[in-house]
């Protein structure tokens, strides 16, 4: 990846895989003048040789947001205290999509006396259904798995392994939701339920009689189906992607042993 810096009509700017420039909002100009005068004599200089202009605006610096659009920056993506605004210097350029979907995780926790958690909603009560909820940010499956387990339920999981992905859309902020869906290992059995704000009731259920119960959703016991009579995809605990500064994880099918 080229990330080579240039200083351009007095913007400190990085090159990007797109034949891009990015300015973070701490490069920018104090005055706001200066500002406006800078980013027309940057556009002229670049528009010849890049197919990108990127500039972070933080929060604080929101009275440039007026300006920069005038020049015609559009709206990208943005965070609690910045937003991310692009102009397309050449046609056809690449512009990378912005987040598209929201990601989500389940649990099916099966202790060693054929027991499943199942957790209720205080708003969607219909249904028991699987704990789970979003993964946050940075945060990686495994992790989050955990953290909704115990945040729901009180009950200490392990990740064990991936059973199944749904796919669903329209969702949150009519983007797309990714909903990965695990098998946990129970480490503790006494429920405790943190999060009493969202979930009103949580409990131990005998698996077979999860199978006959009606306020039980067809998904769920589909899933949970899969989960007893599946192998599904296990996490690598191998070091093969040291080289890599960012924190992944990776998950593949266990080779088969015949």
């Amino acid at each position: 990846m080229n990330t080579s810096i240039e200083y351009i009509a007095n913007f400190k700017t990085t090159i990007d895989p797109y034949n891009g420039l990015t300015i973070l909002s701490e490069d920018l100009p104090e005055n706001i003048l200066d500002f406006e005068k800078n980013l027309n004599n940057l556009i002229d200089e670049t528009k010849s040789r890049r197919n990108l202009i990127w500039i972070y605006i933080n929060i604080e610096k929101s009275d440039y947001i007026p300006i920069i659009t005038k020049f015609g920056f559009t709206f990208h993506s943005c965070n609690s205290d910045y937003i991310l605004l692009v102009k397309v210097l050449k046609e056809n350029a690449i512009v990378p999509t912005l987040a598209n979907h929201t990601l989500g995780v389940g649990a099916i926790v099966i202790n060693n006396k054929n027991e499943i958690l199942l957790i209720k909603e205080i708003i969607r009560n219909e249904y028991y259904k699987l704990p789970g909820g979003h993964i946050d940010d940075a945060e990686m499956i495994s992790i989050a798995l955990s953290r909704e387990v115990f945040e729901e339920t009180g009950i200490v999981v392990d990740f064990e392994k991936i059973i199944s992905i749904g796919h669903f859309y329209p969702h949150q902020f009519g983007k797309s939701n990714l909903y990965v869906l695990c098998k946990a290992i129970p480490k503790s059995l006494k429920i405790n339920i943190k999060d009493k704000q969202e979930i009103s009731e949580a409990i131990w259920l005998d698996v077979d009689e999860m199978f006959r119960r009606s306020d039980i959703h067809d998904y769920t016991k589909t899933i949970v189906k899969s989960a007893i009579s599946s192998g599904g995809l296990y996490k690598n605990e191998e070091n093969i992607l040291s080289h890599l500064k960012n924190q992944f994880e990776l998950f593949f099918l266990k080779e088969s042993k015949n």
